[in-house]
């Protein structure tokens, strides 16, 4: 790096939702961007500029890779010079919802030969507490260079939200927090680049805990406002109604909303990285727990929903033809990680459902070993021929007046059908 820290080449390692966006945004501002992908595939789509990202747009992509500014590779060789390197890799969870944190292990390790005196290195990969200082420090040290001395490293928690058109990378304020001031000077610097605000904490620690209380208050919330629903019910309230409501209050309130469980990314694996770490500290942080369980749950108060609908017709899920509309995780966009609609599908296979979908945005699923494909379009016949349509994902290109008028029972999740109808059957409306 050059005495004046110019960032003049930045390498984003891990091309997914968060990186890609990101090394599209440094590319637009004329920076040279090295993407390291394992993915071959992806590798080829991005260097003939073709976008597999929803929020990155062919046109965009294919402007910046003709100019030079941006080029994928799978090799780690590519990283070599540069002033920056950020690591964008996934961090699932195991079957037991223990942290695995094994993609940011794999590329600390890659980065060590190529690190050089100068260079910031930036993790903004969903994780616990400590990881940035306890993981990845002493990884990028066996170089023989040390931390905030001879090179510089900082943790910035990524906010990616697929298909939301009011944000997106490039306007979304950034957290930064690194070992030492300069690291965070250096990292504030380098997201200036590309974003309005950055906000600068006073430790790796501290930046890893943002992006876990941004999202833990999320999964909380929408597990209270389920358990809400299940409760209204009971009682006959309309929840949409009492969530309507209450948004009129000007201050105090923020709405949630219930549905059939929680996907994507972030909510349903994050918030269990610090109820991990907790345990190390022998705290028991039982709201996250709780709020876990309740949405685990909803899959399962679904699927009784649809058997409920079901049986007013005399009807049981075996046997019984059912379409699902909507198989992302969330509306508008393709996107199927962790998606409710998947565990849904197979409780009600397993319950002897003949199951199909319709999802414009998802041409294909795989449950077990059975793959399903979408039907093109949404017709009179392939609504009247179910025995029940499942709203899970409320898709605004869906009529969903046409969907009520042409089917025999709705089971609506989404509150997406906006007529009352006896064959309309909602969650949290009050109708058991």
């Amino acid at each position: 790096m050059k005495k004046s820290h110019a960032f003049e080449k930045i390498a984003v390692i891990g091309l997914g939702y968060v990186g890609l966006p990101l090394a599209v945004e440094f590319a637009k501002k004329n920076l040279k961007v090295i993407g390291v992908e394992r993915n071959p595939i992806r590798v080829d789509s991005i260097n003939r500029g073709k976008s597999y990202i929803g929020d990155v747009s062919d046109k965009t992509l294919s402007e910046i890779v003709e100019h030079g500014y941006l080029k994928a590779s799978q090799s780690f060789d590519a990283i070599k010079g540069a002033e920056a390197i950020i690591i964008c890799v996934p961090t699932p969870l195991t079957k037991n919802k223990t942290p695995n944190i094994s993609y940011i292990v794999f590329v600390s390790k890659q980065i060590v030969p190529f690190l050089h005196k100068g260079e910031l290195v930036v993790l903004e990969s969903t994780t616990y507490p400590g990881t940035t200082e306890e993981v990845v420090l002493p990884i990028l040290e066996s170089s023989g260079l040390k931390a905030g001395k001879d090179f510089y490293l900082a943790f910035s928690p990524e906010r990616v939200d697929p298909g939301n058109e009011g944000y997106h990378t490039g306007n979304i304020p950034k957290v930064v927090g690194g070992i030492d001031a300069k690291s965070t000077d250096l990292a504030a610097k380098l997201y200036k680049l590309i974003v309005p605000l950055v906000f600068k904490v006073s430790s790796p620690r501290a930046a890893e805990m943002t992006k876990l209380l941004e999202n833990i208050f999320r999964l909380v919330n929408v597990a209270l406002v389920d358990e809400l629903a299940m409760f209204s019910e009971k009682i006959n309230i309309n929840i949409w109604e009492v969530i309507e409501a209450a948004k009129t209050k000007p201050y105090g309130f923020m709405p949630f909303y219930p549905g059939p469980g929680i996907g994507g990314h972030c909510i349903p694996i994050d918030p269990f990285y610090l109820l991990w770490k907790a345990k190390e500290y022998d705290v028991d942080i039982s709201f996250i727990e709780l709020a876990g369980k309740i949405n685990d749950a909803m899959p399962d108060y679904v699927v009784n929903k649809v058997s409920y609908a079901l049986n007013s017709v005399k009807k049981a899920i075996k046997g019984s033809k059912i379409l699902i509309l909507g198989v992302a995780y969330k509306k508008d966009i393709g996107d199927t990680r962790e998606s409710p609609a998947l565990k849904i599908i197979s409780k009600l296979l397993k319950w002897g459902g003949n199951v199909s979908y319709y999802d414009p945005f998802v041409p294909e699923i795989v449950i077990g070993r059975k793959t399903f494909k979408s039907f093109s379009s949404l017709s009179k016949d392939v609504l009247s021929s179910a025995d029940c349509i499942l709203i899970l994902t409320d898709h605004s290109s869906i009529d969903y007046d046409f969907v009520l008028d042409n089917s025999n029972i709705v089971v609506d999740t989404r509150n997406a059908v906006k007529q009352k109808s006896s064959k309309l059957f909602k969650l949290g409306d009050g109708c058991d």
